[in-house]
């Protein structure tokens, strides 16, 4: 077994089984790190919690509705306006944070009434809202506070609202993940099938999985609708309150986040006959079999075909120019969980770039497995790192620039390391042909940027060049290429918008692509 253990962790020999480095020719039975377990004492992680998980990652997305938490304020600022879930109802869900905001006091005495105040003070203050979904955190369920019966009272009251409570503390599970299976669960059991879904189409899917980071669901759907597809419902990026309770009256689920919403995806199975089929949104060739997949279950071939067509031919030339300039560029990748590995692969074979790092904070063993399965030999593979263990690393294989959160980012810029933000995106959406291409040129503003190449000059002592003028990044970039290589007629950098998803809210589609037009069997 190729463990790896970091110097700041030999007082923690737990650890050691937590780190590898695949080798060459190793196999997933002998390089492959223990992980979703109970984090280590002593540790210091960075992960989240369950509620977190519950309430940030599948939650907040949702855009017609408040999401209040039962508990100190602490809990909802902290999983509040931290990732760019966006929306086309000019963005409710992040302006704003709702918190019982319990005492002491309430602990004593119990929160209840506290929770009924709250919950008829928010709806009051929007009346434009009919919906609500409220968080238990650690302290409201240590106490035993009945949410679900204090929500009823609500409805009972004011018969236009509805309410979903989600039962997932802080201390519900191992990680974040844990909240995830937790607001899954509890949404298909309490809110699936109470509303009738309205079909437009012959074809309807539910795209699960997707929190329309900067605008990734919407490009998403976008190809879908091209095709003639019903978005049925989101789950949950863009996604409305009442179209993700009709998710039963879909003809398929696709998957992109299999570890945040396969749960939903496989109780839909079981419940309504829904079949899941898994895509990925990321990178060209991915994207091309996915949108495939997708078409051929519908008959739906030659519709696909045309749209991978006009977007590669679209986009093609310019993620070539920025290869040219990223191969070779060390990256550590350490993102949340399902983008550990759909981008392990695909950014190494379509830009260039060469993973010498993975990590996860919360992910599970299946995401470790398609990760280092999907990397190259020698890359340095993490379970639940720490800070220093995160600093030894970068310390000791030098990356160009890492792909992380930004607790983990703030703290690689203090090593001269650049980092984009996996999670939350620098500039994106990153899904989609485009998106695609967004991606490389933020890589490639990052690792050339010309202030970068000026942080590491301390002027107390070193030496300033004084024969050399202002340097543009394509200045620095270039000097590796040939002017044949350089000069490639097509090739250029990215030529999108700056915002390339509003222009998609009022596009309209053709209503004859909804429908199946093939003769009846006779």
């Amino acid at each position: 077994m190729p463990h790896h253990e970091f110097e700041s962790s030999k007082c923690i020999p737990e650890r050691k089984a937590h780190v590898v480095i695949k080798g060459e020719g190793e196999d997933l039975t002998s390089c492959l790190p223990e992980g979703h377990l109970l984090t280590i004492p002593g540790t210091i992680s960075e992960r989240g919690c369950a509620y977190c998980g519950a309430k940030h990652v599948i939650g907040t997305p949702m855009k017609d509705a408040i999401h209040m938490s039962h508990g100190p304020v602490g809990c909802t600022y902290d999983t509040w306006h931290t990732k760019r879930y966006i929306s086309d109802n000019d963005n409710f869900q992040l302006k704003y944070t709702y918190a019982t905001d319990m005492k002491e006091s309430h602990v004593v005495f119990g929160g209840g009434d506290l929770l009924k105040k709250n919950i008829i003070e928010a709806f009051k203050a929007h009346p434009e809202i009919n919906r609500m979904t409220v968080y238990q955190t650690c302290a409201s369920a240590l106490i035993g506070d009945d949410m679900e019966a204090i929500a009823r009272e609500v409805i009972k009251e004011m018969p236009d609202k509805d309410i979903f409570v989600c039962n997932s503390p802080g201390f519900a599970g191992p990680s974040q993940s844990g909240g995830h299976h937790k607001i899954n669960i509890a949404w298909i059991n309490d809110k699936v099938g109470t509303v009738e879904p309205k079909i437009t189409s012959d074809y309807v899917i539910n795209y699960v999985g997707d929190y329309n980071i900067q605008g990734d669901c919407e490009v998403m759907c976008d190809y879908f609708k091209r095709m003639g597809i019903q978005v049925l419902s989101s789950f949950t990026g863009n996604g409305s309150y009442d179209e993700l309770r009709s998710m039963h009256g879909a003809h398929l689920n696709v998957l992109e986040c299999a570890r945040s919403a396969e749960y939903i995806c496989n109780e839909l199975r079981v419940k309504y006959g829904i079949p899941r089929l898994d895509i990925d949104g990321f990178g060209f060739e991915p994207l091309s079999d996915s949108l495939m997949k997708v078409a051929r279950f519908f008959g739906l071939e030659d519709r696909a075909q045309a749209i991978i067509d006009e977007e590669t031919a679209r986009w093609k030339p310019e993620l070539d120019w920025y290869k040219k300039r990223l191969t070779g560029v060390k990256v550590c990748l350490w993102p949340g969980g399902s983008k550990l590995w759909h981008w392990a692969n695909v950014i190494h074979e379509e830009m260039g770039v060469e993973v010498v790092s993975l990590y996860t904070k919360f992910g599970h063993q299946g995401d470790m497995e398609k990760g280092i399965a999907r990397c190259q030999p020698e890359t340095l593979a993490i379970d639940d790192p720490n800070e220093l263990e995160g600093i030894e690393a970068m310390d000791t294989l030098k990356p160009d620039v890492i792909f992380t959160g930004m607790r983990p980012g703030e703290v690689a810029k203090k090593r001269r390391v650049q980092y984009l933000n996996a999670h939350a995106y620098h500039n994106g959406p990153y899904k989609g042909y485009e998106g695609w291409v967004r991606f490389a040129r933020d890589i490639y503003n990052a690792v050339y940027s010309p202030i970068h190449q000026l942080s590491g000059i301390d002027i107390s002592k070193d030496l300033i060049a004084t024969d050399k003028g202002f340097m543009t990044r394509q200045m620095i970039s270039d000097v590796k290429l040939t002017s044949e290589e350089a000069n490639v007629e097509g090739e250029r950098p990215y030529t999108g918008d700056f915002d390339c998803v509003t222009k998609l809210r009022n596009k309209v589609y053709d209503p004859e692509l909804s429908r199946n037009h093939e003769p009846a069997a006779v």
